[in-house]
Formats: C-alpha cells, sequence, structure tokens
C-alpha cells in the first residue's frame, strides 16, 4: 500500500495511542477517529467524526459509507464489542474489490474473547497451559459445584463486561454472593448468562500483545497492568489503573517457553478450527510456581498496556499493519526500544462505580518524555471535559523503570479537575 487513508473506530486511550503513533508514519495520509476524544483531536493528521453513532442500529453500514466517501483503505477497530459483533467481516464483504481492509480477527475468531468459557475450551482442546475450570449456564448446578470444591476460586462473567466481569472472592460467602450478582442478579447483563468457575491461581500476571498474520505471531515486551483501584491491588476491579513494560516477572527462556507452548500453538489451533488470527491477539498470563498459565484471550490492543508499549515501539506500526495483513510478518522485524515505559490512570471520582461526566479539565505543559493519551475525554466548545470513568493517562519512558514511573508522575501532576483519582503504587512489584 503505497499510504494509508485510515478510519480508526473508537475513542479511548488506547485508540489515542493508536493515533498517535500512527500519525507519526510516513505511510499514513489520514486517520478517521469515531468517535475519537479531546486528545486525537490535537494530533496532525487525524479527524475526529462525531457523526457516526455506535448506538445506531446501521452503525457498521455508516462506516463502510464513511470508508467509501472518504478513501479509507484500512479500518481499525479498537474496542472488543464490535470485533465481537463481526466488524471485520462486515467491513471486507461491503468493500470488496475497492482495496479496503479491516485490520482485525473474523466473529469466529473474536469468539477467544466474546465467550470466556469458549476460550478455555479452546485451550484445553490444544493443550494449552491454564487453570483447572468448569462452565456453568445454570446457576443451582454453579452454586452445587461451588460447595464441592476447597480450592479458592475465581468466577468469571463469560461475556464481554468491559474488564470487570472477573470476581475473586475471599471465602465461600463470598463466592457464592458473586455468583448471585453474576447470575441471577445480572450485575454484568447477559455476559454473566454463563459464568467460568475456575481455580485460584497465585503468581505474577503479566499481559502479552502479539501482532499475528492467521499464521506468524511476533510479540512486544511483557506488560504488567493493575487492575484494581485501588494502592496495594485493593478494591474492586477496573479496566486497567496502569501498566508497565517490560515486566522481570517473566525471564527471556520462559517468555521462549510461552511462545512455544501458548502462542504459536494458540495461532495454529485458531487456523486449524478455521478461524486465523489476523490482528494484535493479547494474552494474559499467570506466572505461577508450575509454570506460566493463560487467565485469558482478548482479540485485541489491550487498555491500558497499549499506551505504555506505543512509545517503546521502534517499527513503524503502518508497516507492521501492512505485514500482518500481507501475510508477510515472519519476514517482518519488528523493532522495540531497549527502554522502560510506565503508564498511570487518572479516573474521575467514583469510579468503577458511578461518577460526573463534564467535569472541567486543565492540562499544564507536560516534562520531556511525556505522553498524556486521553481516554474519557471530549473537547466542548474549546473547553476539555471529561466524558468517562478512566479519564486520561500519563505515559512516559526511561532509561530504568524507576525513571519512567517518576516521570509518569510528573506528568499526572500537569493533570487538573474535581475530584479525580489514581492509584500512586503502579510498578510496585516490580520496584519493591
Amino acid at each position: 500500500m503505497s499510504s494509508f487513508r485510515i478510519l480508526l473506530v473508537g475513542g479511548g486511550g488506547r485508540e489515542h495511542a493508536l493515533a498517535w503513533k500512527l500519525s507519526q508514519s510516513p505511510l499514513v495520509e489520514h486517520i478517521f477517529t469515531v468517535p475519537g476524544n479531546g486528545g486525537t483531536a490535537s494530533l496532525d493528521k487525524v479527524t475526529n467524526v462525531s457523526s457516526i453513532s455506535e448506538t445506531s442500529p446501521k452503525y457498521f453500514e455508516q462506516l463502510v459509507k464513511f470508508a467509501k466517501d472518504n478513501d479509507v483503505n484500512v479500518v481499525l477497530p479498537g474496542p472488543e464489542q464490535p470485533l465481537v459483533d463481526g466488524i471485520v467481516d462486515y467491513v471486507n464483504d461491503h468493500t470488496r474489490g475497492r482495496g479496503t481492509w479491516c485490520f482485525g480477527p473474523t466473529q469466529a475468531a473474536a469468539m477467544m474473547e466474546g465467550s470466556k468459557a469458549y476460550a478455555k475450551d479452546f485451550m484445553r482442546r490444544f493443550n494449552i497451559p491454564t487453570a483447572e475450570y468448569r462452565n456453568f449456564n445454570k446457576y443451582e448446578e454453579a452454586k452445587e459445584y461451588l460447595d464441592s470444591v476447597s480450592h479458592d476460586v475465581v468466577i468469571k462473567a463469560s461475556g464481554l463486561a468491559a474488564g470487570k466481569g472477573v470476581i475473586i472472592p475471599q471465602n465461600k460467602q463470598e463466592a457464592h454472593d458473586a455468583l448471585k450478582d453474576i447470575m441471577l442478579d445480572k450485575e454484568f447483563g447477559a455476559a454473566g448468562d454463563e459464568v467460568v468457575i475456575e481455580e485460584f491461581l497465585e503468581g505474577e500476571e503479566i499481559s502479552i500483545l502479539s501482532f499475528c498474520d492467521g499464521k506468524s505471531i511476533k510479540s512486544l515486551p511483557p506488560a504488567q497492568d493493575h487492575k484494581r483501584i485501588g494502592d496495594g491491588d485493593t478494591g474492586p476491579n477496573t479496566g486497567g489503573m496502569g501498566t508497565y513494560a517490560p515486566t522481570k516477572a517473566a525471564s527471556d527462556a520462559e517468555l521462549e517457553q510461552i511462545h512455544k507452548t501458548v502462542l504459536q500453538p494458540t495461532i495454529d489451533g485458531m487456523r486449524e478450527e478455521g478461524y486465523p488470527m489476523v490482528g494484535c491477539l493479547f494474552t494474559g498470563l499467570m506466572m505461577t510456581k508450575n509454570g506460566p498459565r493463560v487467565l485469558e484471550y482478548n482479540v485485541r490492543f489491550g487498555d491500558p498496556e497499549t499506551q505504555s508499549l506505543v512509545v517503546l515501539m521502534k517499527s513503524d506500526l503502518a508497516k507492521v499493519i501492512e505485514a500482518c495483513m500481507d501475510e508477510k510478518l515472519e519476514s517482518f522485524e519488528l523493532e522495540v526500544d531497549s527502554k522502560f515505559a510506565a503508564t498511570v490512570v487518572v479516573a474521575s471520582g467514583g469510579y468503577p462505580g458511578s461518577y460526573k461526566k463534564g467535569v472541567e479539565m486543565k492540562l499544564d505543559s507536560v516534562p520531556n518524555g511525556v505522553v498524556l493519551f486521553h481516554a474519557g475525554t471530549t473537547l466542548d466548545g474549546g473547553v476539555l471535559k471529561t466524558s468517562g470513568g478512566r479519564v486520561i493517562a500519563s505515559t512516559a519512558s526511561g532509561e530504568t523503570l524507576e525513571d519512567a514511573v517518576q516521570t509518569a508522575y510528573k506528568g499526572v501532576n500537569c493533570i487538573h479537575f474535581d475530584g479525580m483519582q489514581y492509584r500512586k503504587d503502579i510498578a510496585h512489584r516490580a520496584l519493591r
């Protein structure tokens, strides 16, 4: 492809980070973000498109019409919901012969994220190391199983729950309460129609983002996310309050083992079953004393892992995407800086519960080496305001992890709005 005109679907921190990285490529002529946010609005080569609503019953149809009208040749979906809803199939079916590609997995491949129960059964079929588990779609059977096990458990809503459908109960009563909340009281809606009850694993958690072309897989450095809202990993789960990369929770030898026993078998298995994985595969793993175990798959760029990883990427992201779409990833050299990166997410007061929107924000100039990636922000008549739970993130790189973390927190000091909250201990396990 001589030049890229990209339609980037989504308006979160991940999408701002992708737009920021892609806009640096000489191959990229223009990026349209739907809907984008207050951060993408200020990037060179980027236009926010607010005329297309994701709640419209004709959402995909409107995206394809916009792509055709604006000579878009790459559609890049950021969030999981459109992927699970089949955006890739729809775009590719309706733009065939026009040279427009949708970069991501088909609806069949997106089941690996859309259903945790499906993904666990896939791991069993292909001998991919994971925790012991059982899937249930009947409450009474799940309740009976809970009473029968003596080990600690994790309870997961099988469907999409914006990163919040995983409960780690501290005792049997909490486990029963969680099961009732998910399956009977529908805390996560239809996502909880089926649950996965799995053995609780102990160890360090890591996230690996890998580019895939259906046959080959190449990974970025492993990152570590901070899911819980409070310092010291306390409080409820969120979509992620910060990350750093690379993490030393996995040695080079263990990363090689993960590639051989998890990542390549996953890609091979998906191809064998008729739905090759093209796009970004996110693999969440627990480094246990018995070796790495897969916790989950996502079929898109992680958020907020992407924010840390794009600042470490030396390769041109547009060229990586092109190599994946052309099935030439195997011969592509994915270059990454040897530095460290850290991201601190600043959230609205009350998140992950209820929170206010439309709170005015002020941003000071940031120090060298800091990028502020917007997530839940909007420009309203030139005034920056909050529009989501996770509002904005400060990302920095450094020669050491300590440098990266300290600089990221200097960036946080440049963000001002009422009720803002953030964790003060990103990378605490690594820096301990």
